[in-house]
């Protein structure tokens, strides 16, 4: 008997095929540019409304012209080089991920690899392309964009800003106690945050990575071995093979 163990790579349950997580990547694509399509053509910018007219969640339609969190540096440059990173980190992304499936890492650590490169690669869309194809929205006479022939849009090729739209306002009109560092008699809001479904991909990734690491990065520590068992005996006319 033969027994052998291997301290390459992760250890998952079961092999994943690549063609199952391409259809799960464009399955995530997909729903976020609906939802992001919807909203850029069905809303005016800073329109909201309350989903079954709850409170705690609303669509809110805002644009991010930078990062996470509405960041942003640079001026046009700094948008430019944010679209471009975005751009280099989808196309290595592709090779990272095939990567991981050719080494049969963890199944649940390639999921939210996945997560976070379908959220990268539905950011990065609205960057590059729907600053040429839609008007623009302004909040004072409350338009809705309209989609324009390529070229006629609101800006460039990587100048579009990035669809947003969930938002959670679960705690609302509290406010931090006096005692409170820093924020001490400020307004209080949980969730104040606003984002799509792009964003919301990358972060379950990234937190799902975080908290299960032990399981997806679980090596063997045993070296690899083998061991023969036989109870033939051994002589000039036997051979293990």
């Amino acid at each position: 008997m033969v027994n052998a163990t291997s301290n390459d790579g992760f250890i998952g349950a079961k092999p994943v095929k690549p063609v199952k997580i391409v259809l799960f990547v464009l399955v995530l694509l997909f729903i976020d540019q609906a939802v992001k399509l919807y909203i850029k053509t069905h809303y005016y910018l800073g329109e909201e409304i309350r989903v079954f007219g709850q409170s705690w969640f609303r669509l809110h339609f805002v644009e991010n012209e930078g990062m996470a969190w509405g960041w942003k540096w640079g001026g046009e440059w700094g948008k430019v080089v944010l679209t471009l990173f975005r751009l280099v980190a989808v196309i290595a992304g592709t090779f990272i991920i095939r990567n991981f499936i050719r080494k049969q890492y963890h199944r649940g650590f390639i999921l939210c690899a996945s997560l976070i490169y379908a959220g990268a690669l539905g950011n990065l869309i609205d960057s590059m392309f729907y600053g040429l194809i839609f008007q623009e929205s302004d909040p004072y006479i409350q338009n809705v964009a309209k989609v324009v022939p390529v070229g006629q849009g609101y800006a460039g090729f990587l100048h579009g800003k990035v669809v947003d739209m969930l938002y959670f306002p679960i705690v609302s009109n509290a406010r931090y106690p006096e005692w409170f560092p820093f924020w001490g008699g400020e307004d209080f809001e949980f969730f104040r945050p606003v984002f799509n479904i792009a964003d919301a991909c990358i972060s379950i990734g990234v937190i799902t990575i975080l908290i299960f690491q032990n399981r997806f990065f679980n090596k063997q520590t045993e070296e690899r071995h083998t061991t023969v068992e036989t109870n033939a005996p051994v002589d000039d006319n036997v051979q293990v093979q």
